[in-house]
């Protein structure tokens, strides 16, 4: 029996962080796989030359040209891969403007792997779908597949409220901040703190490494990672 056909998704992402955390999210997701990694248009003209994709995860604002004139580019080559957005833009005149080219999702910055495993086995069950539809429920029901993502859910015990005072406290800590110090900028217990950094840590969008005193032991100081705007807003 032959494996199961894999979605090739191949990740456009200008930020080598975020492009990595990027792969290792659509490598975790059961029926996709990562065709590659590149950091610019040009990178990924360059690999739909050489190699099949089936879906791009595209970051908008590229070094060498925005997303949406990427798209237009491809499409006049005649590629035909699928495109989630990804971009930390809430400019609705351009999410339109990206659903005339294509896009079939947008993901904005900066989201947890259960946002999008969740736009991606969504997707894949749009994509799924063959035949001739029997009427209009059914042709309803693959494009509900694909439009209607449901919020992903936060770790028991977290409120994204305080997800959003914890990561814009983390944000502005240019040389990190411990769980202490987020707890007197938040205004919640240390213990609470630390869930909501361990939680940014688990979701690649933080490191947490020790800073060493001069006496005691070492405490952890967590930093930002990924670029774009806190959760939530």
């Amino acid at each position: 029996m032959s494996a199961p056909y894999a979605i090739r998704v191949l990740v456009v992402e200008d930020d080598p962080v975020a492009a990595d955390a990027h792969a290792l999210y659509v490598s975790r997701v059961p029926g996709f796989t990562v065709a590659g990694t590149v950091h610019s248009g040009s990178g990924a003209r360059r690999h739909l030359e050489r190699h099949p994709v089936d879906l791009l995860l595209l970051d908008l604002y590229l070094p060498d040209a925005h997303g949406l004139q990427l798209i237009r580019s491809l499409r006049a080559a005649g590629h035909t891969a699928d495109v989630i957005a990804v971009t930390s833009a809430r400019d609705l005149a351009m999410v339109r403007e990206g659903v005339s080219l294509g896009v079939v999702q947008y993901v904005l910055k900066p989201f947890t792997f259960a946002t999008l495993r969740d736009r991606l086995l969504r997707y894949a069950a749009f994509r799924a779908t063959a035949g001739e539809a029997s009427g209009q429920d059914e042709v309803d029901r693959a494009l509900a597949a694909l439009r209607a993502p449901q919020p992903a859910e936060l770790p028991k015990g977290l409120t994204p409220a305080t997800l959003r005072a914890v990561t814009e406290a983390l944000r502005a800590a240019e040389n990190g901040i411990s769980a202490t110090a987020t707890a007197e900028a938040v205004g919640i217990s240390r213990i609470t703190a630390r869930r909501y950094l361990e939680h940014l840590v688990d979701t690649l969008r933080a490191e947490r490494a020790p800073q060493y005193g001069q006496v005691g032991r070492p405490e952890l100081v967590y930093r930002w990672l990924s670029k774009g705007s806190p959760p939530g807003r």
